[in-house]
C-alpha cells in the first residue's frame, strides 16, 4: 500500500468538543451548535465564511440536511458520511483532502451522535453482506478473543494479563478524571476493575467503553493561511485508511493477537510523515481503546514496542499520563464512551489541546515539548473484519 499524502498542505485552525455523556436534556442539535460554535468561535469565523462541511453520524441523521438545518446553512455543501467507528476521523480526512485538492478555502469536519435517549446498548454492526451468514457474537465477546491469544503466544499468565488489562482501564480512567469533558471522571482502582462483574470472556465492565452522546468538530484551511486564523495551529502530516476485505474470521492463521488493518494504515501514514522510529518521534498518542485488550494489541502494531513486550510496557507505566508515551491522556474512550461520529475529532480534540498547552495543568504532558509529532488511531468493525484511520499531527511545519 502507499499514498502521495497532502504533507503540510492544511492545517487545523479551529476546534469544537462537548462533554461526551447522558444528554437526556440536549438534542442533537444542541450539540452540533455547540461544537460547531466553539470551532466557529476560535477561527473568528461565521458558518457562511465556511466553505464546505463534512458530516459524520453513524446513527443520528441520514443526510446532510441534518447539519444544515441545525446550524441554519445558506446554499453550503454537506456530506454526511459514515464508516462504522472510524466515522468522525473520516469526516476530517475528506474535509482535508477537499481543501488540499483547492475545492475549497476552508471546510468543517463535524461528527455528532445521540444515542443515548433511543435506548442504544453498545455497538453491534450488521455483518458484511457476502454469504448471508449472522453474527452471533458481540463486539465485548469478538474482541474479548484477543486476550487469552496474547496470553498463549508470548506466555502472559491469566494472573499477569489480569493485571495489565486493569492497569489499562485504570490509566485511562486516571486520565479522564482530569478531563472535564469525559463522561466518567473518576479514578477507579485496580480492585474494583478486577472484580467487576463479567461481560464476556475474562473482559469485566471495566475493560469496555461506555455508550455516550457528543460532538465534535474542526475547521480546516489551506497550510498557508493557517496564521490568518490562529497563531498555533496543527498541521496535518498524514492521513491514511484501510478497510479490511473481511478475510481474517475465514483465515484458520488469523490469532488474533494483531490488527492487520491497523499495521497497514500505521504504516502508510508513518511513511507519508516521515515517521522512522515512532517510540522516538511520536509524543502522544490517542488510540481506539473500545476494549482493553484492543489497547494492548495496538501499541504493538503501532511500533510503540517490539512484538510480546507490550503487556510488559504497559506494567512499567510507558503509556501513563508522564510515562515516557502519554497513550489516551484525555481518558480515552473508557472515560469518554464512545459516540460513533464523534469519537474521531474528540482524539484530535486531544491533540489540539496538548500541543497547544490549553489541557489543564493537571493532565498536560511533557513529551510535547520535544517531540513534535502526535498520532490518532481509530478503528472500526471487529478482529478479522476491521477498518482502520490513521493520521499524524504536528505543530510545526516541515
Amino acid at each position: 500500500m502507499s499514498s502521495h499524502g497532502i504533507k503540510d498542505r492544511v492545517a487545523i485552525v479551529a476546534m469544537g468538543c462537548t462533554d461526551f455523556g447522558e444528554h437526556w436534556d440536549r438534542s442533537a442539535d444542541d450539540l452540533i451548535i455547540d461544537a460547531a460554535g466553539q470551532a466557529l468561535g476560535g477561527a473568528g469565523l461565521t458558518t457562511d465564511e465556511v466553505d464546505a462541511y463534512w458530516f459524520g453520524t453513524a446513527t443520528t441523521a441520514m443526510s446532510g440536511i441534518a447539519l444544515s438545518q441545525a446550524l441554519k446553512l445558506k446554499a453550503k455543501p454537506v456530506t454526511r458520511l459514515e464508516n462504522y467507528c472510524a466515522t468522525g476521523s473520516e469526516a476530517l480526512r475528506n474535509a482535508c483532502y477537499a481543501v488540499a485538492s483547492g475545492a475549497y478555502d476552508s471546510a468543517m469536519a463535524i461528527g455528532v451522535e445521540k444515542v443515548k435517549d433511543g435506548g442504544y446498548q453498545g455497538l453491534n454492526a450488521p455483518p458484511i453482506p457476502t454469504d448471508g451468514t449472522q453474527r452471533t457474537l458481540t463486539a465485548a465477546a469478538m474482541f474479548s478473543l484477543v486476550a487469552p491469544a496474547y496470553g498463549d503466544k508470548y506466555g502472559v499468565s491469566e494472573a499477569d494479563l489480569r493485571e495489565v488489562l486493569a492497569r489499562i482501564a485504570a490509566k485511562n480512567h486516571y486520565n479522564g478524571a482530569r478531563n472535564p469533558r469525559a463522561q466518567f471522571r473518576r479514578e477507579v482502582s485496580m480492585e474494583t476493575i478486577c472484580n467487576s462483574p463479567a461481560v464476556a470472556g475474562r473482559l469485566g465492565l471495566f475493560d469496555c467503553a461506555g455508550v455516550a452522546d457528543g460532538a465534535a468538530a474542526a475547521i480546516v484551511v489551506r497550510a498557508e493561511d493557517a496564521h490568518r486564523y490562529t497563531d498555533k495551529p496543527l498541521y496535518v502530516k498524514a492521513l491514511s485508511f484501510v478497510a479490511g476485505n473481511g478475510s481474517g474470521n475465514a483465515d484458520p492463521d488469523y490469532d488474533y493477537t494483531t490488527f492487520p488493518e491497523v499495521v497497514q494504515a500505521v504504516t502508510d501514514a508513518y511513511a507519508q510523515a516521515g515517521v522512522t522510529d515512532p517510540r522516538a518521534q511520536i509524543a502522544m498518542a490517542e488510540v481506539h481503546d473500545c476494549f482493553t485488550p484492543t489497547e494492548l494489541v495496538l501499541m504493538e502494531d503501532l511500533g510503540f514496542c517490539d512484538r510480546g513486550t507490550a503487556w510488559k510496557e504497559e506494567l512499567a507505566g510507558t503509556f501513563e499520563l508522564h510515562g515516557d508515551l502519554p497513550v489516551n491522556p484525555d481518558g480515552g474512550l473508557k472515560s469518554f464512551g464512545h459516540p460513533v461520529g464523534a469519537s474521531g475529532l474528540r482524539m484530535h480534540f486531544e491533540h489540539w489541546l496538548q500541543f497547544r498547552g490549553e489541557a489543564p495543568p493537571e493532565r498536560q504532558i511533557t513529551t510535547v515539548q520535544d517531540r513534535k509529532l502526535g498520532l490518532v488511531q481509530n478503528l472500526g468493525g471487529y478482529p478479522g473484519e476491521m477498518l482502520c484511520f490513521a493520521s499524524v499531527l504536528g505543530p510545526e511545519l516541515g
